[in-house]
């Protein structure tokens, strides 16, 4: 039973996968203005894909690496080109 469970499961994952979709040269700009605004501790609204979805993410930033272009919030690393938005709630 547990087999078939985990099974159903992995099926309907993979059917609700989804494509990544392109972000406009105005979205990047954008995007690109928050990354410099950007500091440790500031809490952020992201929407982004990860593992073929289309996630949405609140927390707090603990690491900017404007060099290999990610972010990280807690132990999640979000890449810079997989953000599609990002909204600065709170800055320390």
């Amino acid at each position: 039973m547990k087999g078939l469970q985990e099974a159903l499961r992995d099926r309907e994952e993979r059917h609700s996968r989804v494509q990544r979709h392109d972000i406009s040269e105005e979205q990047m700009e954008r995007n690109s203005e928050i990354f410099a605004k950007l500091t440790k501790g500031a809490v952020v609204r992201i929407e982004c894909y990860r593992a073929f979805h289309d996630i949405a993410v609140t927390g707090t930033v603990t690491v900017i690496d404007t060099v290999f272009r990610y972010l990280k919030m807690g132990t999640e690393k979000f890449q810079f080109s997989d953000i599609y938005t990002i909204e600065i709630l709170d800055l320390p």
